[in-house]
């Protein structure tokens, strides 16, 4: 008998938000992860607010906040409009995020606003943070061999916005290659700047074309990939080694004693002054050695061993990071200006793709055991 196409709808129901969600579906593990580190941050959470004594209208709690920030990259939606808009009536985005099926959805403008927040307190560096230290609690982390690379970042900011630094605001001429020739003027980041997002730099890297970018940074732990550093800066040809040396000598200070390190890394990062920084620092230069038409400065007794060789295989396991976070998540092209914003959302981009990682290596431990 064909049924009848009719809508009928209980005045009440008794089943709670959490019951529609599947007993294994994959958010479930992240959240849990996700929880465990706010629950770590409750210090620094608290004193981001007024104590509750002065009174004023609550904001967003900040775990919240963070979660469906977390959701933004997870699911690649585009903006805090469309989030919002989601969370309206996503059961599984409610649940997430810890709204119950009544509560109100946010103003996607005071979204933004209170998000803001978070990045002026270094609120998703924390969060970055407590996610590697839990990962390093599991025994995820090997602690001692490292691999680094960066990435184009491409900016939120045209051509047309890369004008003359002394020129006014109705320059509307386009933009070329840093010392090239666009619509017959020649431009460059030393005579122009942007004027939609000033830090970024117009850069262009290999074949690719000359646009307006950052470069993000990643330091890989070589155990299984998961990201131990990650961090932003302005596109140049000597911001990847910079970076590294940077990232590198944080990890050198967690090991307290004088355990050797490695490092690995493709052959951009082949040059003198890089590798004797890492020889003073106790890191051991697993570098890709370049000697195309040069000599290398990786010593061979380096290339020759067989943990040099392990790192060269290894080091590929940073380029799943920076796939995931531009085809997943949001780092292709960045819809925030400035290089603080772009610096926290990298930042919490790379948090997501460990907690991706780790919730897979939490699922193969148990069905080994």
């Amino acid at each position: 008998m064909r049924g009848a196409d009719t809508f009928t709808e209980s005045l009440f129901t008794m089943r709670r938000l959490e019951d529609f969600i599947p007993a294994h579906h994959p958010l479930r593990p992240i959240r849990q992860m996700a929880n465990a580190a706010l629950a770590k941050m409750e210090g620094l959470l608290t004193r981001m607010y007024d104590a509750d004594i002065k009174g004023g209208r609550p904001s967003i709690a900040p775990e919240k906040l963070l979660r469906a920030m977390l959701l933004q990259v997870l699911y690649s939606v585009r903006s805090e409009r469309q989030l919002m808009e989601q969370v309206q009536y996503n059961m599984l985005f409610r649940w997430f995020v810890g709204l119950s099926m009544d509560d109100t959805v946010w103003v996607p403008t005071v979204f933004t606003k209170n998000r803001e927040r978070l990045a002026e307190h270094d609120a998703v560096i924390a969060f970055f943070n407590e996610v590697v230290t839990m990962a390093d609690e599991k025994g995820w982390l090997s602690g001692e061999h490292f691999s680094v690379d960066g990435t184009l970042i491409g900016a939120w900011a045209g051509h047309k916005s890369f004008v003359r630094k002394a020129e006014d605001d109705h320059d509307d001429d386009g933009s070329g290659d840093d010392g090239g020739d666009f619509k017959g003027q020649t431009r460059s980041n030393e005579t122009h700047a942007s004027k939609t997002d000033p830090d970024a730099r117009l850069y262009r890297k290999g074949k690719t074309a000359s646009e307006l970018r950052f470069m993000g940074h990643t330091l890989s732990d070589n155990r299984h990939g998961l990201i131990a550093s990650a961090m932003v800066t302005l596109a140049d040809g000597h911001a990847e080694r910079e970076a590294a040396k940077t990232m590198i000598c944080d990890a050198r200070q967690v090991v307290n004693d004088d355990r050797e390190i490695t490092l690995g890394a493709d052959k951009g990062y082949d040059a003198r002054e890089f590798i004797e920084a890492l020889q003073e620092m106790n890191v051991v230069p697993h570098v890709a050695q370049n000697t195309s038409g040069r000599r290398s400065a990786v010593p061979d007794a380096i290339a020759g061993s067989d943990g040099y060789a392990m790192s060269q295989q290894k080091r590929k396991l940073i380029e799943q990071g920076f796939g995931w976070a531009k085809t997943i998540g949001p780092i292709r092209q960045v819809m925030v200006r400035g290089l603080k914003k772009v610096d926290q959302l990298f930042v919490l981009t790379m948090a997501a793709y460990n907690l991706i990682r780790m919730r897979t290596l939490g699922q193969i431990r148990v069905q080994a055991a």
